[in-house]
């Protein structure tokens, strides 16, 4: 029996998210610097305390986690999941390098989170949600296992004319006739971007009190080069269109994001974006 198209759509978001982990790895320490904004917002907003346990959910390099781990100590427990086990792995080594001892790791989907009702105190999903193939169907499971006034804090990107980091490198391959546009209603960066999409889904999950926001987030690179470098390495979705390119198609995709980040670009040839993260909060 072939798969529906819901689940080849969640088969292949699984696949470009392993592809895409070592380039992950790779940049840990800058994609930590560069999302610290939104992980300190998320954490303050789920008022953690020792003894607690708390799940993050698509942790990709865990960082987010890691912050939540060292405040519920004494006693308290991380399990940190990812539906991609090469994920998982980069977390594994990020907890070992930052000596996090206090961290259980589960490959787990969003959809169906395999821990019994009411069983955490906390839940953190940052940029997670929006690769869900049904995000309500992942806040309800998330609400299922969250103890009576626990806590949820999640993050997904605001709309792409805030975020032209992101979109540039896509609208370079698109404009080149390598790419198709992307569908702005199937899983991917954008799709809870949309004003009030964010809190009607919390509140259709059953959660209360709910807090919608926006971070800033400044993302700069040295050069051009870096730039489309570090993108292709985190982003296998354009790498997948990119790589296979001749080396004359792929310089002249390059120069086409030169073109479209000249009003982001500096003298010196460094390039400096601020982006956009939409932040919510809610009780179960």
């Amino acid at each position: 029996m072939s798969a529906a198209p819901s689940d080849e759509t969640h088969d292949e978001i699984i696949e470009r998210w392993e592809r895409a982990a070592a380039g992950w790895g790779k940049h840990a320490d800058r994609m930590r610097t560069f999302g610290m904004p939104v992980s300190a917002w998320m954490i303050e907003h789920v008022q953690l305390q020792p003894g607690q346990r708390v799940l993050e959910l698509a942790a990709g390099p865990g960082d987010t986690g890691f912050l939540a781990a060292e405040l519920i100590k004494p006693g308290g427990t991380l399990i940190s999941t990812d539906a991609a086990e090469s994920m998982l792995e980069v977390a594994r080594a990020r907890a070992a390098q930052l000596g996090i001892d206090n961290v259980e790791f589960k490959r787990m989907d969003l959809e169906w989170i395999d821990l019994d009702t009411a069983s955490v105190d906390a839940v953190l999903c940052k940029w997670g949600l929006m690769f869900s193939t049904d995000p309500e169907a992942s806040l309800r499971e998330a609400r299922r296992v969250l103890r009576p006034g626990g806590r949820i804090a999640l993050a997904a990107w605001d709309e792409p004319s805030h975020n032209a980091w992101a979109t540039i490198p896509t609208a370079a391959l698109v404009e080149s006739g390598h790419l198709e546009p992307p569908d702005p209603n199937a899983p991917g960066m954008f799709v809870l971007a949309a004003p009030g999409r964010l809190q009607d889904l919390l509140e259709s999950a059953g959660f209360v009190d709910v807090a919608v926001s926006t971070v800033d987030l400044p993302r700069s690179f040295r050069s051009l080069d870096g730039y489309v470098s570090e993108t292709n390495d985190i982003s296998s979705f354009l790498s997948t269109a990119f790589e296979p390119l001749p080396e004359s198609e792929r310089d002249a995709v390059i120069r086409t994001i030169g073109d479209l980040s000249q009003p982001y670009t500096d003298a010196d040839g460094s390039i400096r974006f601020v982006g956009r993260s939409l932040v919510a909060a809610a009780d179960a």
